[in-house]
């Protein structure tokens, strides 16, 4: 997702914002692990239900993945070439190092002697997981799974629920014919237009480029010339994605169709938590207020569903 930039300095706080970064100055925030209260944890979780139930009712099957994936298994995907800068791994102590370079209060690290090599990734992105869990296997033209991971990116900055080193992100992911993986997306593309407009939260579909690392390199060119991005914002922070992935997943995971034996498309919507957060409390100026506001929505969207159903016979 697109990186954002501060509030302008002097501008008006919001008790949205106010209340968001109350719960924000805790000890975690400056390392971008801010927490949330009551209040944010009921919105947070009455979204991602909102999000997964569009994907159920699509036919998405709900999966839980590990937080943790093989790094093996990602560099596969060409991760460590294209994002190394946001990259973060795991790795257990080295317990016959363990006195000879122990942890370290003056840096608070532990020093990488100290460690064994990092055999685990902590991915930045839900859907990794989903392509992986479906390597070497054949799959219907029309698979639909629907998870919600913690995510991990290392940053220069952080910044409140805008910008954190651990985020959590509902994706719903599409593996199959070409027509499904871009059905997907244009399925979702207006869902979420239509509950932007019922939140009363503008939003602007932009097209984007990801992250990568160098930002000359082949891929980073080629998605800037054939867009396969694209974002929805709010002000400067984008807070949703569709992506199309072409047959990328689908070759380096071995995933296949079952109709043709060719392998599959993939493409993928997500959702970071953490910034609809963010956006719907600085729009509608309080947790309590952003809350109503997406009750509202359902329930307008749900009676517009009734309604252009027709009356029951």
């Amino acid at each position: 997702m697109t990186v954002t930039t501060p509030a302008q300095a002097g501008a008006p706080e919001t008790v949205g914002e106010t209340e968001d970064r109350t719960r924000s100055e805790g000890p975690g925030t400056s390392r971008g692990l801010p927490s949330l209260g009551p209040e944010g944890t009921r919105l947070l979780r009455l979204l991602d239900d909102t999000f997964e139930g569009w994907g159920t009712a699509a036919g998405a099957r709900p999966m839980t993945m590990p937080p943790l994936l093989p790094a093996a298994d990602l560099a596969k995907l060409d991760y460590y070439d294209n994002f190394p800068h946001q990259a973060v791994v795991a790795a257990p102590l080295d317990l016959e190092r363990r006195a000879t370079t122990p942890f370290s209060a003056d840096t608070g690290c532990f020093p990488s002697d100290a460690l064994e090599p990092a055999a685990l990734g902590l991915p930045s992105a839900s859907c990794y997981a989903v392509y992986l869990d479906h390597q070497g296997t054949q799959v219907a033209d029309d698979t639909l799974v629907t998870i919600c991971s913690w995510c991990f990116r290392k940053e220069t900055h952080y910044e409140g629920m805008r910008r954190q080193l651990g985020f959590r992100m509902r994706e719903i992911v599409a593996i199959g014919a070409r027509e499904h993986a871009e059905t997907h997306l244009a399925d979702f593309t207006a869902r979420i237009h239509a509950f932007a407009t019922a939140l009363d939260l503008p939003l602007r579909k932009e097209a984007a480029c990801d992250p990568f690392f160098d930002k000359g390199g082949s891929k980073a060119v080629l998605q800037r010339l054939t867009p396969v991005k694209y974002e929805f914002l709010y002000e400067d922070l984008a807070i949703a994605s569709v992506n199309t992935h072409r047959n990328f997943f689908g070759d380096r995971c071995d995933i296949t169709l079952e109709s043709t034996g060719g392998a599959a498309f993939t493409s993928c919507v997500a959702f970071g938590l953490e910034r609809w957060l963010s956006a719907l409390t600085r729009r509608h100026g309080s947790w309590e207020s952003a809350t109503q506001a997406v009750l509202d929505a359902n329930a307008r969207l749900r009676a517009d569903a009734s309604g252009a159903a027709g009356p029951v016979i």
